[in-house]
């Protein structure tokens, strides 16, 4: 039985940006039999959901439906599949294969993987198909072998006659150098390498960081004639003018300004550096190949085998090379900030760009590599990094889709207060599933649960399945205490990510790709706001988000974790509560009173935008009651909560009532939940017979 390769798009209620993809998903063999050798599933409209178990389960827990309106182009009559991802386990897959390192990734990371360039296989195949194949690989491995092994020799050297330390920094810049000779794979496995303390000491990552910005780039006379290629016309036919100098120049490409012939729009014109394909191709092959001889090393240092992080950066770069797939990604990133004013996001013009270049809107702001001409322009600099690090948290915990590489080049501060990203080719995805185990992290440490915390890190990737965990305790521990213990003033993530380096280098931790990017997307986000106003406080901006998003966020699995921040050992935390009240109502406050929303409200007459004034707790209010009315263990730690150390909470439950009676019309909460009270009641008859049975 053959996999299916379903074309669909996802949609889950607690994932906006899930709502956006279109893709290609894989459904592997054996859940394609179930579903194709199902008595009920018809031949014109075949519907069937899939219950996958979370144990073992690529999709495992996301909660929503993928909804398949064509099946694979191959596959005819067979038009639709639904696909639940659940807790309950309908069909067990507990055989699942994790024998290849791509199926295991397509596990840790816990969503639909879209049908994907690269896989070792397509990568050797392409390779082999060419001619001279052979000949080249042999003359690339040999460069690639004589440049590597000549400066792991003069390290050796160094070694032995005792002065490594004293040398590290001009053996960091030969290292950057050597990487730049060695052409665009090396650059870009370079660049995230500055992002892999698991896998390269600090001093090293600092230097190959200088890798995300200065790079050559290529003649303008090879880039028009790409262009001229993709469009199928000449440049002046098109454009009225284009920039004879690069705007900027990465590893896999270089943009120019232009303006658009028919209508006298200004773009940005991202084009490909020639023939790289295929030297990525071979390069990849090599890389595969090499790393299976490191596998020992690497499961002994990283707790995983070297083939994985190639794998993880090949398919990440693949993705980057396609600029339709680019594209994709901004029409994702203007869906899900389609009702924000105070985040800009250029628009794609699709007809005239194609696989090798991507037309844009230009964007009029101010790149954060200027910080002095921000604050000449005027541009209110609290209010900007507000809503720059707002922008950042929804993206990573609210859609699951983030852009992974917003270093100062790529963030603009609009004129109007706004702030504008550019360049998507770089973006990642965390799964339903990541983001809540990374509330969990958060949830656990609130708690200091650091045993539970330890054990996220599994969950997460970090550590390999089965991995002891209790030696990583006490350093987490440490870590997070030292941190913690300073307050939001002086909290920044630059110190524990620090620490949290050198406890890479003590246990055989690895940083999977799509945190790496995490990681390295809050210390770029921090460094450009600590660059462009030093007294800003990152945290103090964070925390009431995340705040905010606890108590009204109606997703089940955040009311869960809402629970969980509230009691600890049992006692209901009356004063947590009331600093997640205050702490939120602040977001709502700053979020409200922004330059930025007040001065784009007129601009987006064509798109009503909802401003949110108050601290919105209906539903947050609505679930409470019915978890009162339907669950009997948390009726009685609210209870409990009210008359615990022998005495009434009166007062406690008076002053968090005073903080929400501004927020809140009592006479519309009351009404909703009046309304709901058949469905309460419902409920709680299911929640007493379900009980009563058990008894029996």
């Amino acid at each position: 039985m053959e996999p299916l390769l379903c074309s669909g798009r996802i949609s889950s209620p607690s994932s906006p940006s899930f709502s956006n993809f279109n893709h290609i998903y894989y459904i592997p063999p054996f859940a394609a039999a179930a579903y194709w050798n199902s008595p009920k599933s018809d031949a014109r409209t075949r519907t069937k959901k899939l219950k996958l178990s979370p144990r073992s389960s690529p999709v495992s827990n996301l909660v929503g439906t993928i909804d398949f309106p064509n099946i694979n182009r191959g596959l005819k009559s067979r038009t639709s599949i639904n696909a639940v991802a659940s807790s309950e386990t309908a069909l067990e897959l507990s055989n699942l294969p994790a024998s290849s390192a791509l199926e295991l990734l397509d596990i840790e990371r816990g969503v639909c993987v879209p049908f994907r360039k690269y896989s070792p296989k397509a990568v050797r195949d392409k390779v082999l198909e060419s001619r001279g194949a052979i000949l080249s690989l042999i003359g690339r491995g040999t460069e690639i072998v004589f440049n590597l092994g000549f400066y792991w020799s003069t390290l050796v050297y160094d070694f032995i006659v005792g002065r490594d330390q004293e040398v590290v920094p001009d053996r960091a810049r030969q290292l950057r150098n050597l990487l730049c000779d060695l052409g665009p794979s090396f650059i870009k496995a370079g660049q995230v390498l500055a992002n892999r303390p698991d896998i390269i000491r600090e001093d090293y990552m600092n230097e190959l960081c200088i890798l995300q910005d200065d790079v050559p780039s290529f003649p303008n006379q090879v880039a028009f004639k790409i262009i001229e290629e993709e469009l199928g016309q000449p440049l002046e036919d098109v454009f009225s003018m284009i920039s004879s100098e690069t705007i900027a120049a990465a590893s896999l490409g270089q943009v120019y300004r232009a303006t658009l012939r028919a209508s006298g729009e200004d773009v940005a014109i991202k084009v490909q550096r020639p023939g790289i394909e295929p030297i990525i191709y071979r390069d990849l092959f090599l890389f595969r190949n090499l790393a299976s001889f490191l596998n020992g090393i690497s499961m002994q240092k990283l707790g995983c085998n070297a083939e994985l992080i190639v794998d993880e950066f090949g398919e990440k770069l693949l993705e980057e090379l396609d600029y339709n797939l680019e594209a994709l990604n901004i029409e994702d990133f203007l869906e899900n900030f389609k009702d924000d004013p105070t985040v800009k996001i250029p628009r794609v013009y699709k007809q005239l760009s194609g696989s090798r270049v991507l037309v844009m809107e230009w964007i009029d702001g101010i790149r954060c590599t200027n910080p002095q001409a921000i604050k000449e322009a005027g541009i209110d600099m609290n209010g900007f990094l507000t809503v720059g690090v707002s922008a950042a948290l929804r993206q990573l915990l609210e859609f699951g889709l983030f852009h992974g590489d917003p270093h100062p080049g790529n963030i603009f501060a609009m004129r109007d207060g706004r702030i504008a990203y550019v360049d998507f080719g770089n973006v990642a995805v965390l799964s339903q599933l990541n983001k809540q185990i990374l509330i969990d992290a958060v949830v656990h440490a609130v708690n200091e649960d650091y045993f539970e915390m330890a054990n996220d890190f599994t969950r997460l990737g970090f550590l390999a399945r089965g991995t002891d965990v209790s030696p990583i305790v006490p350093a987490l521990e440490a870590i997070w205490q030292n941190s913690a213990g300073k307050g939001l003033s002086d909290f920044n993530f630059r110190s524990v990510t620090g620490k949290f380096n050198q406890l890479v280098y003590q246990y055989p931790i690895r940083i999977p790709e799509r945190f790496s990017l995490v990681i390295r997307s809050l210390l770029t986000q921090e460094g450009i706001c600590l660059t462009l106003e030093p007294n800003f406080k990152f945290l103090e901006v964070a925390y009431p988000y995340v705040a905010k998003r606890l108590l009204t966020d109606p997703n089940p699995a955040l009311r869960e974790r809402l629970i969980q921040v509230l009691f600890k050992d049992g006692v209901f935390q009356w004063k947590r509560l009331e600093n997640l009240i205050v702490l939120a109502k602040e977001n709502v406050t700053k979020m409200s009173n922004n330059p930025a929303v007040n001065g784009n409200i007129e601009s987006s007459a064509t798109r009503p935008v909802q401003i949110e004034r108050k601290l919105d707790l209906t539903d947050t209010i609505k679930d409470g009651a019915r978890l009162f009315l339907v669950d009997e263990g948390i009726r009685k730690q609210l209870l409990l909560a009210l008359t615990e150390d022998s005495k009434l909470h009166i007062q406690e439950l008076l002053d968090v009532y005073r903080l929400v009676e501004d927020q809140i019309d009592m006479p519309s909460v009351a009404f909703e939940v009046a309304r709901d009270l058949p469905s309460f009641a419902r409920d709680a008859m299911l929640s007493w017979t379900n009980s009563v049975l058990s008894d029996r």
